[in-house]
C-alpha cells in the first residue's frame, strides 16, 4: 500500500517531468533561434494525420452486416462531422461524438 507522502512524490515527479517536457522546445527553439524546417512541416503535416489514424481507430470494428450494422459509429461520426463543420472546435467535435457514441451504445435513446 502507498502511503501519502508517496503519492505526493509520484504525482510531483510526474508533474515535473510533464513541465520539463513541455518547457523543453521552448528552451531549445526560443529566442533568435529560427525552427527547423521539419520541425515546421510536422507541426503541419501530423495533426491531419493523426486525425486520420483516429478516424481508421474508430471504425475498425465496425460489422455492417449484423446488427446493430455499424450504425452507432457512423451517426457518431456524423455528428463529429457536423459539430466540426459548424464550430470549428477540435473538442466539442471529438467530445460531442464520444457522448453520442456512448450513448448509443447504452440505447439511451430507446
Amino acid at each position: 500500500m502507498i502511503d501519502f507522502s508517496h503519492s505526493v512524490a509520484i504525482v510531483a515527479v510526474v508533474a515535473a517531468v510533464t513541465a520539463g517536457l513541455r518547457f523543453f522546445p521552448f528552451l531549445v527553439f526560443g529566442g533568435k533561434r529560427k525552427t527547423p524546417e521539419v520541425v515546421s512541416y510536422l507541426g503541419v503535416a501530423l495533426p491531419p494525420a493523426i486525425i486520420a489514424m483516429l478516424v481508421v481507430y474508430c471504425f475498425r470494428n465496425a460489422t455492417p452486416l449484423r446488427y446493430p450494422f455499424a450504425l452507432p459509429e457512423l451517426i457518431a461520426g456524423v455528428a463529429v462531422a457536423i459539430l466540426h463543420a459548424w464550430r470549428g472546435n477540435m473538442l466539442l467535435s471529438v467530445g460531442g461524438g464520444t457522448l453520442l457514441y456512448m450513448a448509443l451504445l447504452q440505447r439511451v435513446f430507446v
